[in-house]
């Protein structure tokens, strides 16, 4: 990794190095490696973030590693060491001492002052091959600053965008934009700590490079496995938009709201919502004030069982959402074979590309959000399975395989697969 600074603004120890090219001996390809991922968010939540680092860990323990997670704790006194079950794949778990974040609904974190200390005790104890950090914040600041100091490479993956930050602040205006601006110079020193920095697209690698001015981000799909979700083309017996993530600001559901106003009503669409988040009051008193209570059902969190149910049997997944560095929701709706109409916004042209998987609308934009559902909702029958046919293909390059290969190479120090 190299930064846009010169060497005397910001001085980068030797360990900071390109990351397809290490400066150690490189590992034995056979010999399972001892990998530490550091995740401020992980189950319970439920979030992009959290599911990739649940996916990465089950992933890299099915290929025979010994992972083990940083993660907060589950409630309070609920601290400690322990074998958990994630994707059906056993690891262990060290959940530090964490508290809620009042403001938020569900977040919890560890005193940042402490971070460090835990980071000492587990990689003494642990002694990793490599260190994962799955964002700056608090648990992955701590890991990154404590295992440069024992030589042990650090691999840094940014799920953060501003939105996600100033959304619960409750701070005024100026004080959120002043924050964000330490927080991201914070990130900053985090990051040119690294053997490499990953986030999952390259626009949103081009965004932390222009952000924080660093170079060599890498682009790594967050992945899921396919083989978890069963498409079905035939048409549909009724018109169901689906929609599945947190129910926070930057989401926009209340756009897909609006827009459902605007449909024809003689196409009698309803609007399945799966998720929870602090909005889901203010989105269901929106759903009653628009008229739309009757048509707009509220899952919350389903098992993954009721959720793959959902993909299969919608007609198209909805998504307005201005703060996607990927979204994993999408490409899961996308191996469901499912038609998408998303927000022209930050990663989401990535994943659908107009006219051929679906649509994208001007973000905010109920009018154009509305007309471009119709046109997934009255399509022929040939045009619609030829969208469905386009997710489904261009799903295959978010294979979790892939990108399970693609961190393999980042922690041994070598050439990154084509």
């Amino acid at each position: 990794m190299t930064t846009s600074a010169t060497p005397a603004d910001h001085p980068v120890s030797d360990d900071v190095h390109d990351p397809a090219v290490s400066r150690e001996t490189p590992t034995p390809a056979e010999r399972p490696l001892t990998v530490l991922i550091g995740a401020d968010t992980f189950l319970p939540h439920v979030n992009g973030a959290a599911r990739f680092a649940e996916r990465l860990a089950a992933g890299l323990v099915a290929r025979g590693h010994d992972v083990h997670v940083a993660a907060p704790s589950i409630g309070r006194g609920h601290a400690g060491t322990a074998t958990e079950v994630i994707e059906g794949q056993p690891m262990t778990l060290h959940r530090l001492p964490s508290y809620r974040f009042l403001p938020h609904d569900w977040l919890t974190f560890v005193w940042p002052w402490r971070a460090k200390h835990y980071a000492r005790l587990m990689l003494d104890e642990i002694r990793p091959d490599v260190v994962h950090i799955q964002s700056h914040i608090i648990i992955g600041r701590g890991l990154a600053r404590e295992a440069r100091k024992r030589g042990i490479p650090v691999i840094a993956t940014n799920h953060v965008m501003p939105e996600n930050i100033l959304d619960f602040t409750t701070l005024p205006d100026f004080l959120d934009r002043i924050m964000l601006k330490l927080a991201w110079a914070d990130a900053k020193r985090t990051f040119v700590m690294t053997r490499a920095v990953t986030t999952p697209t390259r626009r949103a690698a081009d965004f932390l490079q222009a952000t924080i001015g660093i170079e060599g981000v890498i682009p790594i799909s967050c992945g899921i496995d396919r083989s978890n979700y069963t498409p079905d083309l035939e048409p549909r017996d009724a018109n169901r938009i689906l929609f599945v993530g947190r129910l926070t600001t930057e989401k926009g559901i209340d756009v897909i709201l609006r827009a459902m106003t605007k449909i024809d009503p003689a196409l009698d669409v309803t609007f399945d919502i799966v998720g929870g988040g602090d909005q889901r009051r203010n989105l269901e008193q929106l759903a009653e004030q628009l008229g739309l209570a009757h048509r707009v059902t509220f899952h919350g969190h389903t098992s993954e069982e009721e959720l793959r149910a959902l993909y299969s049997r919608a007609s198209v997944f909805a998504i307005a959402s201005i703060a996607e560095l990927q979204s994993i929701a999408t490409m899961e709706a996308m191996a469901s074979g499912l038609p998408i109409v998303a927000a022209n916004a930050v990663a989401l042209p990535h994943l659908v590309h107009d006219g051929e998987n679906g649509y994208l609308f001007e973000p905010g934009n109920a009018d154009e959000l509305a007309a471009r559902l119709t046109d997934v909702l009255t399509a022929a029958p040939d045009e619609r399975r030829r969208m469905q046919q386009a997710s489904l293909d261009g799903v295959i390059v978010h294979d979790i395989g892939r990108t399970l290969d693609t961190f393999e190479a980042l922690y041994r120090g070598r050439p990154l697969p084509e």
